[in-house]
């Protein structure tokens, strides 16, 4: 072959094979399924990794073969002959030791680096699965748990330190084991997670980053605390999640003490007999408590659970024991206007002639569902009663969201009791007070 065709050759192997400049190719071959490459090291002196002495004696001969980075679309596989060089000075403890590749070839791999570094970032953006199909689109089959421990094998990026650190914990088994998640911010991306959520855990790791101004943190004592040890000047600052998390529940609470005093716009869940025998109940058990006796000889003496003696002493108005009717969605419920009707016109009229009426109109419930629906007093309320989960709720929601019905609800229920009036205009005026915050970037805390 001319020896222009020869450098014709080498040049075009050294642009396809950049990578493998350090070594020198002896063999070129492939075929449909894959490229073949036999190279081995150039004659040169390599030193000692001990001692540092270089030496070019061979005492033996390796063969490594590892996968390359493909060319059109067909793998690339290269078979490495490497040396195991003769330390020639004899003070040092290593007698023989095997040349290394550094940027070509790594210890234990059967990649080139260049490889595992397209495979990295594979899978660092799909993983599992979709990383394997797409590789295996790129001529790089591999598979999929092999993809996940290419993944796991990656180093994790270091983060800098956030100005504004987010601090919430997390259950991992829920009531016995939790973390904590530490985030920016001002960026939402997870800085780091934490084993478990106790102050001593949480101030180790802000003693290691300093530099954080203010901490957003959810209720947390134990995250006070170590922020407060840690970062006596730093802002502490409740998220929005908890803060509403928080007054939701308040809400919610609030609502079903003064249910008694609400639910009077709609029908009484209690019949009167059950609902004496309950403000009975809280007066002696009241009493009895004025006179120094404890709640487990209350319980004694009233023949009540402790659980209920305990929920009675916290109440202090018996009206609180009252709490709103929570009827579901019944069949009925299509023809309580006509119901209605009939029974003003003529309060005598039998359920029986009723339930014929409106199996005409298409009930389809049974005769016992209507007794039940109008001895509840449903039929003669002009709107279904909420509960009082769904009642904070509609207190909570933003009115732009609520339909012209449940609008209307929400200021009926109001106006029945003073509390919820004054209720709903603290919540009024605190979502408009807050709205500005919402709105602001966290970053703006510093």
């Amino acid at each position: 072959m001319p020896r222009s065709a020869m450098r014709v050759i080498d040049e075009l192997s050294r642009i396809v094979f950049s990578g493998l400049q350090p070594l020198v190719i002896d063999e070129v071959a492939g075929d449909d399924e894959a490229i073949r490459l036999r190279t081995r090291t150039p004659e040169k002196p390599v030193p000692c990794p001990m001692c540092g002495a270089p030496s070019t004696r061979a005492h033996a001969f390796h063969e490594r073969t590892v996968a390359d980075v493909p060319v059109n679309t067909r793998p690339v596989l290269i078979t490495f002959r490497v040396r195991r060089l003769v330390c020639l000075n004899q003070r040092c403890r290593r007698q023989t030791f095997r040349e290394q590749l550094p940027g070509v070839l790594a210890r234990y791999q059967r990649r080139t680096p260049r490889l595992a570094a397209q495979i990295g970032t594979v899978v660092r953006e799909l993983a599992g699965r979709a990383s394997a199909r797409m590789l295996s689109a790129l001529a790089m089959r591999v598979p999929k748990n092999t993809a996940l421990r290419a993944l796991m094998r990656l180093p994790l990026p270091r983060r800098s330190v956030p100005r504004v650190l987010g601090v919430d914990d997390f259950a991992l088994r829920k009531g016995r084991r939790y973390a904590t998640v530490l985030t920016d911010a001002a960026t939402n991306a997870r800085v780091d997670v934490l084993p478990d959520r106790s102050a001593d855990t949480l101030e180790g790791w802000l003693r290691d980053r300093p530099g954080i101004q203010a901490v957003v943190r959810d209720g947390s004592v134990s995250s006070a605390e170590a922020v407060r040890r840690v970062l006596p000047d730093a802002l502490q600052v409740g998220d929005r999640w908890h803060l509403w998390h928080g007054l939701s529940e308040a809400v919610r609470r609030e609502v079903a003490a003064h249910s008694g005093c609400w639910a009077k716009a709609g029908p009484p869940r209690q019949t009167m007999t059950r609902k004496k025998s309950t403000i009975e109940r809280w007066h002696k058990m009241h009493d009895l408590l004025r006179h120094g006796v404890g709640l487990l000889e209350c319980s004694r003496r009233l023949v009540l659970s402790l659980n209920t003696v305990k929920r009675y002493a916290r109440i202090p108005e018996p009206d609180r024991l009252r709490r709103a009717p929570q009827y579901r969605a019944s069949l009925v419920d299509p023809y309580r206007h006509y119901l209605r009707r009939r029974r003003e016109e003529d309060p005598a009229v039998p359920v029986q002639r009723l339930f014929g009426k409106i199996r005409r109109l298409g009930y389809e419930g049974s005769l016992h569902l209507l007794y039940k629906y109008i001895n509840q007093g449903r039929a003669e309320t002009e709107r279904l009663t909420v509960s009082p989960r769904t009642f904070s709720e509609l207190l909570l929601a933003k009115p732009a969201r609520l339909t012209p019905d449940e609008r209307q609800t929400v200021a009926d229920l109001s106006a029945a009791c003073p509390e919820m009036t004054r209720l709903a205009d603290h919540i009024q005026g605190l979502t408009v007070q807050s709205q500005d915050l919402l709105d602001t970037d966290v970053a703006g805390l510093v």
